[in-house]
C-alpha cells in the first residue's frame, strides 16, 4: 500500500486509516470478536494508522485494541495508534465536559498508555478545545509527552484557523483530525489552507458521513437507543430524505465508474490531497474491505467533477451534529 505524509515532522500513514469508535460505544451494539478480526484484517491489508479515545467506551475503545494487537506479536510495530483525550463522560455515559489542563493531560495519557498495552502513543490530541484552557498550555504539556518518549506526535482535533495557528507556534503539529466528506465541506475555506500553509497534514472522519452516504442506509433502518445517530440532524426526517436523494445521485457515478457508493466517496476524500488521510470506522471486515477498494481506482478529472454535480459543496441537509455538540466546536465558529 502507498503511503502519506502527515506534518512536516514525518508521521507516515498508509492513506486509510481504521477507526475504531464504532467496535466499542455511540454506534449500538457491537460484535467485540468481530472488531478485533477487523483490525487484523486492516494490518494484514497495510492499514498502518488506528484511530480512538480513551472516552470510547470509557476506556473500552482501548483495551479492545490492546486485545487486538498482544494476539499477534508484532503487530503494534506495525501500526500508529492515534488518542483522542479530554472528553469527560458520567457513569451514565452522559457528556459532561472537556478537560485539557496540563495536569489532565498527564493523568489521561497515564491510563491510556496502561489500557493499550504500549510503552508510546503515536498521536496525541485532544478531543476538542477546552474553553477555559490556552491552547498553548494543553499542547506546551504534550510536548513535555514527546520529550519524556511517551508520545511521538501531536495532533489536534476539530478546532479553527486561529486556534492552529496559535498550537502550531507552541509544538509541531503532525495532523488535524477534522470531519471532512462530500456532505462536509466547510473546512475547505479557511481550515484547510492553514493547514497546509502550516504543513499540517488532515485525519478525515465521517468520511462516508457515519454511514449515510455509505450506500447501504435507508429509511427503514433500526437504530438502538445508544446510536447518536438516531439524533443526528442528518440522518432523520425530511433531512434524512433529502440526503439520500443525494446518495442516489452519487450511486449514479460510482455505477458509471465501476465502484460502490462507498468506494467513491472515501475516494472522493483521498483525491482531495495527498496531504488527507481518510478514517473509515468500519466495525466489520467486509465494510473494511469495500472501503479499501477506494484505493483500486483513480478518479479522473471528469469523475471530480460528475461527482461535484451530483453532491455539490453545501448540499447536505442539517448540521453534522445536534445544536449543543456544534456549540462546542471551535472549527465552526
Amino acid at each position: 500500500m502507498t503511503t502519506r505524509t502527515l506534518g512536516s515532522n514525518g508521521l507516515v500513514s498508509a492513506p486509510i486509516g481504521l477507526g475504531c469508535m464504532g467496535m466499542s460505544d455511540l454506534y449500538g451494539p457491537a460484535d467485540e470478536a468481530e472488531g478485533v478480526a477487523t483490525i487484523h484484517a486492516a494490518i494484514d491489508a497495510g492499514v498502518t494508522l488506528l484511530d480512538t479515545g480513551d472516552f470510547y467506551g470509557m476506556g473500552a475503545n482501548e483495551l479492545l485494541i490492546r486485545d487486538a494487537l498482544r494476539a499477534r506479536p508484532g503487530d503494534r510495530d506495525k501500526v500508529a495508534i492515534s488518542v483522542k483525550f479530554g472528553g469527560l463522560r458520567g457513569p451514565d455515559g452522559a457528556w459532561i465536559g472537556y478537560d485539557a489542563r496540563p495536569v489532565a493531560v498527564k493523568n489521561f495519557v497515564a491510563y491510556s498508555l496502561k489500557r493499550l498495552g504500549t510503552d508510546h502513543i503515536d498521536v496525541y490530541r485532544p478531543a476538542r478545545l477546552d474553553p477555559a484552557v490556552p491552547v498553548e498550555e494543553t499542547v506546551g504539556a504534550i510536548g513535555e509527552l514527546v520529550t519524556a518518549g511517551y508520545v511521538r506526535h501531536i495532533g489536534l482535533s476539530e478546532v479553527g484557523a486561529e486556534t492552529i495557528r496559535r498550537a502550531a507556534a507552541t509544538h509541531p503539529i503532525a495532523d488535524l483530525q477534522i470531519e471532512y466528506s462530500l456532505l462536509s465541506r466547510g473546512i475547505e475555506t479557511e481550515i484547510l489552507p492553514v493547514c497546509r500553509e502550516l504543513g499540517i497534514g488532515v485525519t478525515a472522519y465521517g468520511v462516508l458521513a457515519r454511514g449515510l452516504i455509505s450506500g447501504h442506509w435507508s429509511k427503514e433502518r433500526p437504530m438502538a437507543a445508544d446510536d447518536f445517530r438516531a439524533h443526528s440532524p442528518r440522518h432523520g426526517g425530511a433531512n434524512l430524505d433529502a440526503n439520500l436523494v443525494l446518495v442516489e445521485r452519487l450511486r449514479e457515478v460510482a455505477e458509471e465508474c465501476g465502484m460502490s457508493v462507498a468506494q467513491i466517496a472515501v475516494a472522493w476524500v483521498l483525491a482531495q490531497g495527498d496531504d488527507i488521510v481518510a478514517l473509515v470506522g468500519a466495525r466489520r471486515r467486509d465494510r473494511l474491505a469495500e472501503a479499501l477498494g477506494a484505493l483500486d481506482v483513480t478518479l479522473s478529472a471528469d469523475d471530480l467533477a460528475r461527482i461535484e454535480r451530483a453532491v455539490p459543496a453545501g448540499a447536505a441537509a442539517g448540521d453534522r451534529y445536534h445544536p449543543t455538540q456544534m456549540a462546542m466546536l471551535d472549527s465552526e465558529r
